[in-house]
């Protein structure tokens, strides 16, 4: 019998993400976009600009990025690596109680300011309960990171993403979890008059029954979730201790183990 961690919810075998830094005005525009085609991203913003001419407002962050998800990128979009630490806890704890009063739920991940970082920067980051950040070091690989606090994206939106879609698109089942992480700056699209880009990516990618379409934090609590199953020793009980169903492979066949039960396989 094989088991294999290799799906997503609804036993979907890819996954498609979106994410986006600094709350620029052209977020509306992006936002509309994603929201035409069903595709689902987050958010990365810096709660001292809101509001400032070329920003978002509060209201367009409620109500624009409703269904999106709203994530820190820290107050005033410091090189955090560089601050000492009581600084560095300053900006992204008050950038998380600054957003979760307009998004309304706990805001738990992050996007590092310039892409920079550093490894001892990450245990204080977690320790203030945020629990991924997303680099800017493209990998043009479809994986999950090991380590979601060093998340690094498949490409920016400018690295070739109608050929990385189709590699992506046309990669057969594998054994591990398959996703296309596309990460970018709206204001990009508006600077250099390529809207379409984005507009004919959507387009493409959106409406697809084998790909879910989620946020940086859905994509974070499934695999946590996945990674937590416990198997018995001859593999024929699977337990699921956390909040969310989750879908594995048995010989090729899709499996849902629901969320806090066991799961017994018939031989």
């Amino acid at each position: 019998m094989q088991l294999q961690l290799n799906l997503f919810p609804g036993g979907l075998p890819k996954a498609l993400t979106l994410s986006y830094d600094d709350g620029q005005v052209h977020d509306v525009r992006l936002a509309g976009i994603m929201d035409k085609y069903g595709i689902k991203g987050t958010f990365h913003l810096n709660s001292a600009n809101l509001g400032r001419e070329g920003f978002l407002s509060k209201d367009e962050v409620v109500q624009v990025l409703a269904g999106h998800e709203v994530s820190a990128h820290s107050v005033t979009h410091p090189h955090l690596e560089q601050l000492p630490a009581p600084l560095a806890v300053h900006e992204m704890l008050e950038d998380r109680r600054a957003l979760e009063q307009l998004a309304g739920y706990p805001v738990r991940g992050m996007s590092y300011p310039f892409g920079s970082y550093s490894e001892e920067l990450i245990p204080v980051l977690r320790s203030l309960g945020l629990v991924y950040s997303r680099t800017v070091n493209a990998t043009k690989y479809f994986g999950v990171p090991a380590d979601f606090m060093k998340w690094h994206p498949t490409c920016h939106h400018s690295d070739g993403l109608a050929e990385i879609w189709e590699r992506f698109i046309t990669q057969p089942l594998s054994h591990s979890l398959c996703l296309c992480y596309v990460w970018g700056h709206s204001y990009e699209f508006a600077s250099q008059d390529n809207w379409d880009l984005i507009e004919d990516f959507c387009a493409q990618a959106g409406g697809r029954e084998d790909v879910w379409y989620a946020t940086n934090i859905e994509i974070y609590d499934y695999v946590t979730a996945l990674r937590s199953l416990y198997f018995s020793a001859d593999r024929t009980m699977i337990g699921n201790p956390s909040a969310l169903d989750v879908w594995i492979s048995v010989d090729g066949e899709p499996l849902r183990i629901p969320a806090g039960t066991v799961h017994r396989i018939e031989a």
